[in-house]
């Protein structure tokens, strides 16, 4: 069968794999613990026990060269076969394998891979193969800040928490309220009169322990938000107020983060992601904001429970899908949710050319405090 597999494949010498990493995508077919003692450079790993159902996912382009490779070239050859059987059209298998590729002097590395707890914490992930142990490691290795711990905040930071992405800030400068616990699911009765970026803090590690929590117990000003953003991937926006909107916005597009912003009112809510000088800002959406009287809080107006956790979890989702660049985000389009009518519906948000934040004749960004526009509500959704 081998010999058979290799009279139908072409075998190439590590060497000439080497001098062309450019032109290769390197494909290690090793089992796991094979592939965490070394690994070339950039290669893509996928079992070859895995090959056939997930190859397709992780490799979409059957036209581009790949370089297969094992530990001596056996495992590679029969991968080899089975990529072609698949219709991938320029396959060469690497001849001696990794081992051959070590002896020769030629670059390896030691991959940063999950450990056997996060391979079963994360293995529904690892099913996908949009997602698998490349995603994960992306998951794993992101940033993202979430504005508030309050209705919005809570589902999505439980997500985010629980899909491993490692490392979450949390910006709230509130405690916890009896009144929260109907649809802040963070918190919990006996953390009344808690900080609520402590609570935060205390329900995520408690569910994920690989999750580093940063907390941020401030008001968000034009004082402090360029250092709280900066380092940070996405900003998850739960804030339910103009003038932080307008503050967050001018900042994300300063340090060109993008934003997943999200909003609620009584039993609607809407979702959308503003890519920096990609999609439209925020200002683009809402160039003014609305009279304090036609803009009331939660606090002031009431919602239903429920309507945070999902909109905060679409929220999740579009920022998991921005780290690992998947699916088409939500940028472009805003997504509104009526919970009565049970309907989603999709509008297109343009850029605005004139636009004094990121329009064509934009000045340069000044990051002011806003409050002024209309009656400020606390980080509290």
């Amino acid at each position: 069968m081998l010999n058979a597999a290799k009279a139908e494949i072409r075998e190439v010498d590590p060497h000439e794999v080497a001098a062309r990493l450019d032109h290769f995508t390197l494909l290690d077919v090793r089992e796991p613990d094979e592939y965490e003692q070394g690994a070339l450079p950039g290669a893509i790993h996928v079992p070859r026990g895995q090959l056939e159902f997930s190859i397709e996912g992780r490799l979409g382009d059957k036209g581009a060269p790949i370089a297969v490779y094992c530990a001596g070239g056996t495992r590679s050859a029969f991968a080899a076969k089975t990529l072609q059987d698949l219709g991938y059209r320029d396959v060469v298998s690497v001849i001696g394998g990794f081992n051959r590729w070590k002896d020769e002097g030629l670059e390896w590395s030691t991959p940063h891979t999950m450990t056997q707890d996060q391979r079963i914490r994360y293995h529904r992930h690892l099913l996908l193969p949009e997602v698998g142990e490349e995603g994960q490691m992306k998951l794993l290795n992101a940033k993202v800040l979430v504005l508030g711990a309050g209705g919005l905040g809570s589902p999505a930071l439980i997500y985010l928490a629980a899909a491993g992405v490692g490392t979450l800030g949390v910006v709230d400068m509130d405690v916890v309220d009896a009144s929260n616990l109907q649809r802040q699911i963070l918190h919990t009765v006996d953390r009344i009169g808690m900080r609520k970026v402590d609570s935060a803090k205390a329900a995520l590690t408690a569910m994920n322990p690989d999750v580093e929590v940063i907390t941020h117990h401030t008001r968000l000003g034009a004082d402090n938000i360029l250092d709280i953003i900066d380092g940070y991937d996405i900003i998850v926006d739960g804030t339910d107020n103009f003038p932080t909107r307008y503050l967050v916005n001018d900042a994300a597009l300063l340090k060109r983060i993008p934003v997943v912003h999200g909003s609620i009112f009584r039993f609607e809510g809407q979702v959308t992601v503003f890519s920096p000088y990609v999609g439209p800002c925020y200002r683009c959406m809402i160039p003014e904001p609305p009279p304090a009287e036609l803009a009331p809080s939660c606090a002031e107006a009431g919602v239903l429970g429920v309507l945070p956790g999902i909109i905060g979890s679409i929220q999740a989702v579009e920022a998991i899908k921005l780290i690992l660049g998947l699916g088409e985000p939500l940028i472009g389009r805003l997504l509104t949710y009526d919970s009565l009518d049970e309907t989603f519906r999709t509008f297109k948000v343009r850029l605005d050319p004139s636009c004094p934040a990121c329009g064509e004749n934009a000045g340069p960004i000044q990051i002011a405090e806003y409050d002024d526009l209309c009656m400020p509500h606390p980080v509290n959704a």
